[in-house]
Formats: C-alpha cells, sequence, structure tokens
C-alpha cells in the first residue's frame, strides 16, 4: 500500500525524473516516467545489479508484518534485507539520499521489550552509519489512502470514514499517505534537519 501511494506521488511530481521499481510482480502502472523490473529474490540482486546505477535517492517502501513471526525471521526480513540493498545501492550511486519506511514506536535504543520495535530501531541506527549523502527515516502511525488506489488493505476501508476525527484527536499519530509521499520527496529536493520524521515531521515537510 505504502509503495503505492509513494510511487503515484512520483510520477505525477515535476520533480521526479525517472522511477525505477523493483517488484516480485508487476505493479500494473504504465507512464513515461516508469521502468520496472520483476525479480524474485531481494537477496540476491546480482543479476539486476546494472540497472540500479544512476540513482539519487532510494524510496524503501518494503516491509513486512511482525505477527506470527520469530524475532530471527522478522531481523532477517527487516534489518538484514533492508542492509543489504543499502549496501549495494551506495556502492553504485556515491550521491545517493536513502529514504527508510519504518513507524510511530520505533526503539532507536534497541533495547525495548517490542521485538519489532528494537529491530526496526536498529535498522534506522544501521542506515545513519552508512555513506549515503543522506538517510531519512520516516515513522508513519495510521496512514489514509487515496482515492483510486488498489492495495490499500481492507482495515484503512473500513474505518476511512473516522480519519477526520482521528486527525483531530490523535493529530501526532494520523496522515495521509499522499503526506508521506510528498514528505519522501521534498526530503531530496529540499531538505530536512532530522534524520528520523515523526508523523509532525512527515507532515510539516508535505508542505515545504
Amino acid at each position: 500500500m505504502v509503495g503505492e501511494g509513494v510511487l503515484y506521488e512520483c510520477l505525477n511530481h515535476p520533480d521526479v525524473e525517472k522511477v525505477l521499481v523493483i517488484n516480485r510482480k508487476t505493479c500494473g502502472v504504465s507512464h513515461l516516467k516508469l521502468s520496472e523490473i520483476i525479480h524474485d529474490n531481494f537477496f540476491d540482486l546480482s543479476e539486476i545489479t546494472e540497472n540500479l546505477g544512476g540513482y539519487n535517492a532510494c524510496f524503501f517502501c518494503l516491509g513486512v508484518t511482525s505477527i506470527k513471526k520469530k524475532e530471527e525471521e522478522y531481523y532477517r526480513l527487516t534489518n538484514t534485507l533492508t542492509i543489504y540493498i543499502a549496501g549495494l545501492l551506495l556502492n553504485l550511486n556515491n550521491d545517493m539520499t536513502f529514504c527508510y519506511i519504518s513507524g510511530t514506536g520505533t526503539d532507536s535504543s534497541e533495547k525495548g521489550k517490542s521485538m519489532w520495535a528494537r529491530i526496526k530501531g536498529k535498522t534506522e541506527n544501521d542506515l545513519m552509519k552508512m555513506k549515503f549523502k543522506k538517510v531519512y527515516n520516516f515513522r508513519p502511525g495510521y496512514l489514509h489512502p487515496g482515492k483510486g488506489l488498489r492495495y490499500s488493505h481492507t482495515y484503512y476501508k473500513r474505518i476511512g470514514f473516522l480519519y477526520p476525527l482521528l486527525r483531530l484527536v490523535f493529530p501526532n499519530y494520523i496522515s495521509t499517505l499522499k503526506e508521506l509521499g510528498q514528505a519522501m520527496i521534498n526530503s531530496i529536493t529540499k531538505g530536512y534537519e532530522k534524520q528520523i520524521l515523526e508523523v509532525k515531521d512527515i507532515i510539516e515537510l508535505s508542505k515545504r
């Protein structure tokens, strides 16, 4: 859902010249700016490495839920995979900015009781140690999807009518998917003073 929403904002933004999407199955979108590579094994991108150079930003929207997953499996799918891809891209693009979709409640100390929050926190910390031009960790909460997106979770569709009230009552935890996409683009074109962006930062940056 996040990937589709961010892609939509990129394709419709005048400052974005070209977008490469790497998917396990086609995103079903056709656009002059868009190139797509279908690839099954994200832990081995050696077959497509020659296509990954010449980009100044990575919007890393891949992620899995921790529900019903043991810590070792979640760590592999969250930290190990992210750092592998980040390292590969960094070697090919030394002027790249890396934008990582994390989440509200992520534990930067890496010592809390919540397994997913510790692992997300370590992933953020590991990325910020890498020699990218800049690393931004986005921590969205509830994301309200826009109209016309195909991959919005049923959960969001069921409670979408509550969005105006939720935003009023919980302003630090509620934003739109459009605001997230705009904020990620603006982090590249305009920069931001923080590397970890909570919901209020995402909303602020989306308006710049």
